[in-house]
């Protein structure tokens, strides 16, 4: 299916799944959501984390962990209490964001596990000279994997196999890590149950994103354990809320746009309405992704590169 007939069927389908935020779990608790997968919450909470990053306990006996998460000693220490008398034999990176990847080198120096993931961090696209960005969970520039893993590698371990799935749109080298014969699928921050990801450019690309969407949707995993927040059943589902919901900020965009040439702070008073005041900035980059990809699409022009400050009219 292509990624048009993709959205028609998305914005067909009136059964939209809502967020959920009912997620109890306890920073420095180990929990068995299902069989063969436990998790443990980071003590890490914010308007971006949600309750804190989720770190993912994979098989028994030997295990894998997904996820180390930020760089904070005692969630490393709750990681290793819960794997304690079972051997660690990898350890997955889902991406290279500061909330996820630094506390790996602490659970490597702890069990000797190699270290799996896409690569070193980058950017989805060079900046532009304009450009002064930092992202909100910042970039790990200190990881380095021990295997790099391309899209559709598969890593099997004692009882589990994970297949890497290229989800770059959150950064460039996200992956998500499939488990076929359980119908799972760990996603990262590509997808989440409690909100929408944050697709800052730069770092990130809307282009990359709804694609990425399009891949997961065309794959037969239903329960998708996410970075932040509750287990995501009926994840086909989810991904077509998703897209619908992304495919509706768009259309605020050009609604807004069609009044006439405006800038982004202007959009986004006009689109997020009561928006938390922490969330503004997150929410502009947010904009300017989706303007990248109508400016890159022909539908939106700019005058030169298409930066935060810029100002946008219908082309």
């Amino acid at each position: 299916m292509t990624r048009s007939a993709r959205y028609e069927q998305a914005m067909s389908d009136n059964d939209d799944v809502p967020f959920n935020r009912n997620f109890p779990l306890k920073p420095g608790i180990v929990e068995e959501v299902r069989p063969g997968v436990r998790r443990v919450l980071c003590n890490n909470p914010s308007p971006f984390t949600f309750t804190g990053t989720v770190s993912y306990i994979v098989g028994k006996g030997n295990v894998a962990i997904i996820d180390p998460g930020p760089d904070d000693a005692a969630h490393a220490a709750a990681l290793l209490d819960a794997v304690r008398g079972e051997t660690v034999t990898h350890i997955f990176v889902t991406h290279t964001h500061r909330d996820h990847s630094p506390n790996t080198a602490r659970i490597k120096q702890a069990t000797a596990a190699p270290v799996y993931a896409e690569g070193p961090h980058r950017a989805s696209r060079p900046r532009f000279e304009s450009e002064k960005h930092n992202p909100e969970s910042g970039a790990d520039r200190d990881f380095a994997p021990d295997v790099n893993l391309a899209h559709g590698d598969v890593v099997e371990g004692d009882g589990w196999r994970l297949e890497a799935v290229a989800t770059p749109g959150h950064t460039a080298n996200h992956l998500a890590f499939a488990w076929p014969e359980r119908k799972f699928n760990f996603v990262g921050d590509h997808v989440m149950g409690w909100s929408t990801s944050i697709v800052a450019p730069p770092d990130g690309s809307m282009i990359d994103y709804m694609d990425s969407l399009d891949r997961l949707a065309a794959r037969e995993e239903d329960l998708y354990f996410s970075g932040h927040g509750p287990e995501i059943p009926e994840g086909q589902r989810f991904v077509r809320f998703l897209i619908r919901h992304r495919k509706a900020r768009e259309a605020s965009i050009l609604h807004r746009l069609a009044k006439g040439e405006t800038d982004i702070p202007t959009m986004v008073r006009a689109i997020y309405i009561g928006i938390d005041p922490r969330l503004t900035t997150a929410a502009g980059y947010s904009v300017l992704a989706h303007l990248e990809d109508l400016v890159a699409r022909g539908v939106v022009a700019t005058d030169g590169d298409p930066v935060i400050g810029g100002t946008y009219r219908m082309a």
